[in-house]
C-alpha cells in the first residue's frame, strides 16, 4: 500500500473543512495553504512546524518593515532597495537554525504583500496553516497505520488464496 494514502485522506478532509470554515469566518483561506505547504517542505512534524512557521512569520515582519520604510522614505527606487535588503536578511537569518528555512521567509513576505499588507489576518492564517500541517501529518500517520493493519481482501470464488511467507 502506498504510504501517502493516509496523509492524502487527512489533507483532503482538513482542506475541505478549512475552506468551508475560513470562508464562513472571513479568514484568508489561501494563506493557510501556503503555511501548510511550508510545513511539509520544511520537513514535517515538529521541525517542519517550528522552522516553517518561524520563517513564515519572519517573512511577514520583513514585509511589514519594507512597507513601513516605503512610507517613511521617499525616493525613486526605495521599494527595490527595501526589498533587496529584506531578501538579503531573509537569506542571512538562515544561519540561525530556527529561521533556517529560507523559502518559508520568502513565502511569508509574499503572502503579506498578497494580502495587501493585512498584518493580523495574515499572521492568523499562517498560524492556522502550520497547525493544519501538523494535524494532517498526525492524522495521516494514524490513518496510514490503520490502512496498513487492514486484513487482506477476501478472494472471490474460484481464485486461489496467495500463500503468505514470513
Amino acid at each position: 500500500m502506498k504510504p501517502y494514502i493516509g496523509v492524502g485522506i487527512a489533507v483532503g478532509a482538513l482542506a475541505g473543512l478549512w475552506t468551508q470554515v475560513s470562508t464562513e469566518l472571513g479568514l484568508i483561506t489561501w494563506v493557510a495553504f501556503v503555511a501548510w505547504a511550508c510545513f511539509f517542505a520544511a520537513g514535517g512534524n515538529r521541525t517542519g512546524f517550528s522552522r516553517g512557521l518561524a520563517a513564515n512569520l519572519s517573512g511577514v515582519i520583513y514585509g511589514w518593515l519594507v512597507a513601513l520604510l516605503t512610507t517613511w522614505v521617499q525616493f525613486p527606487g526605495v521599494l527595490a532597495v527595501a526589498v533587496a535588503l529584506a531578501a538579503l536578511a531573509m537569506c542571512l537569518q538562515a544561519g540561525w537554525a530556527p529561521l533556517s528555512f529560507i523559502p518559508g521567509a520568502f513565502a511569508g513576505t509574499a503572502v503579506f504583500f498578497g494580502t495587501q499588507l493585512s498584518l493580523w489576518p495574515t499572521v492568523i492564517a499562517l498560524i492556522i496553516g502550520a497547525g493544519l500541517g501538523w494535524a494532517s501529518a498526525f492524522l495521516g500517520d494514524r490513518i496510514q497505520a490503520l490502512i496498513n493493519k487492514a486484513p487482506a481482501a477476501p478472494t472471490t470464488a474460484g481464485q486461489k488464496r496467495p500463500v503468505e511467507t514470513a
